[in-house]
């Protein structure tokens, strides 16, 4: 629930940047429906989406951007210029960004509720991720890039204690 209220407000602080802030809004509250910290979590997320709205007489060119969008939380790149996109995208990579020991405490509660999982599944997607922030950034909006150099340092502490526990 706290990565809800958090990536809701990121999205409010944000929402002037996005084509469709509605789409964002709604798209966010779906994101993580599905967290089984399984590889199709996203998917499965979208189509509930979907299914709810389409229940709901949504439009379904709403239908369809939200789903989109969920399943664009998956790799976090948006297009460029995919306005709502880079909205969402910078909205949940938020965390990335908090104080050091917040980010620390963050991440240790990410890895407890994800304790059932193999780092393998985790893994395969880092080294593109990784190489994504150091490349092209971590943010893509105006307001988001103003969060940039917090959340890069942040990566590169969790990178050394990375390479650190894979030393030992």
């Amino acid at each position: 629930m706290s990565h809800l209220r958090d990536i809701l407000a990121r999205v409010e602080e944000l929402a002037g940047e996005a084509e469709n802030p509605d789409a964002v809004r709604l798209a966010a509250w779906y994101h993580d429906s599905v967290y089984d910290g399984l590889p199709d979590d996203e998917e499965r997320s979208a189509v509930r989406a979907e299914q709810d709205l389409s229940g709901l007489a949504v439009a379904p060119e709403l239908v369809r951007e939200v789903g989109r969008l969920v399943r664009l939380t998956l790799t976090h790149d948006p297009a460029p210029g995919d306005r709502n996109g880079e909205v969402l995208s910078d909205a949940d990579l938020s965390p990335l960004a908090l104080p050091r020991e917040r980010y620390r405490d963050n991440t240790a509660a990410i890895m407890a509720e994800y304790g059932h999982v193999p780092v393998e599944v985790f893994e395969p997607a880092a080294p593109e991720f990784w190489s994504r922030c150091w490349t092209v950034g971590v943010f893509r909006t105006e307001r988001g890039r103003m969060r940039e150099t917090p959340a890069r340092e942040n990566l590169r502490a969790e990178l050394a204690d990375l390479r650190g526990r894979h030393a030992d």
